[in-house]
Order: structure tokens, then sequence, then C-alpha cells
């Protein structure tokens, strides 16, 4: 009785085998068809808010052994998490067409440095729906410096490009912040 259980086994097996070497993988193959690359240059005003009642960027992680002691708002390794408006214009009652969300930690040991991993999403205007996405280094002690779009959706689907940031206003106190934005998307 055990051979002939060990035939059967066995014989299973190789049928199982055979039934799954003939199966064909399904796919149809399309034509493609490029798409024209196009060229949006968008210019704002971000406000990362660390303070006061309402504030829009929030510490989420910060280490013991490096935050001791500093006077900086966003001591090395500080993990943030923020929902930022961009407006039209530096004062930050100006018109709100959309928010920046995601984190950025403080990666910098000597030189105050941020690695932002953030979506700019648009919710008013030709844009309204579409974002880019962001993952790039911000040494936030240069006035001018320069971030690496890696992506985007809607209007902006498969977006490349580059963020120019410029520092509009810092309270070096608190962290409080109004970034000025020109940025340059290619996408299709």
């Amino acid at each position: 009785m055990g051979k002939n259980a060990g035939f059967i086994l066995v014989v299973f097996t190789l049928h199982l085998c055979m039934s799954f070497a003939l199966c064909e993988y399904y796919s149809e193959t399309l034509p493609f068809s490029p798409k024209q690359q196009v060229v949006t240059n968008l210019h704002f005003f971000f406000h990362d808010t660390l303070t006061g009642p309402d504030p829009s960027a929030v510490l989420i992680a910060k280490p013991h052994l490096t935050g001791e002691g500093s006077s900086s708002p966003t001591p090395f390794g500080s993990l943030m998490a923020i929902d930022d408006p961009l407006t039209l214009g530096p004062d930050p009652k100006s018109e709100q067409i959309g928010n920046a969300r995601g984190m950025y930690v403080s990666s910098g040991k000597h030189v105050p440095t941020l690695t932002m991993y953030v979506d700019f999403g648009f919710t008013s205007g030709l844009f309204n729906g579409s974002s880019f996405t962001v993952f790039s280094r911000n040494t936030i002690t240069d006035k001018e410096r320069e971030l690496a779009v890696v992506g985007g959706r809607g209007r902006f689907r498969m977006a490349t490009g580059v963020a120019n940031l410029n520092t509009y206003s810092v309270n070096l106190t608190n962290g409080d912040a109004i970034v000025e934005y020109n940025v340059t998307l290619y996408h299709y």
C-alpha cells in the first residue's frame, strides 16, 4: 500500500508540474505612441509654521542623544510631519492654492540640512487635483537652493524637474519660515 501511495504522489506531482509548465502568460502588446512632453513653470510661497495654536509642521520623532541642549527648533535627527499651505504671495493671508504634505528629517549633523519627502498638491485653478513630489536635500542655511522633483500625478503625471527655493523670511528662534518656490516641471 505504501509503494502505491508513493507512486500516485509522484505521478500527481509530475502532472501538477506539467500543468504549470504548459500554462501561457497572456499579455497584449500595444503600439507605443509617445505623448508630447510639456514644460510647466510654477511660482508660489510655502509657509512652514512650527509654532502657535495651529502649527503646520509638527515634531513626530526626536532623538534624545542629539536634541539635548540644542537651540535649534529641529536638531539633527528630528522628524517632522507637515501640512504646509501654498499661497500665491508671501503674506500668509494671500490666496491659498494648495498644500505641501509629507515629512522632512533634519539630516545635517554639522550644517543645518533637511531631507524632504513632500507632495505639493494643488486645490484650485488649472492644476486642481494635481501634484508633484520632491525628494531631495535642502540646505536651509543657503538663501537660494535647488530641490529635485521626482514624480507627479494628475496634470503632472510622470513629472521630473527642479524646484528653485529662495528663503523669503525665517525666524531663527522658532523655525517658522516662508519660502518662495520657482518650479520647472517636465511632464506628459
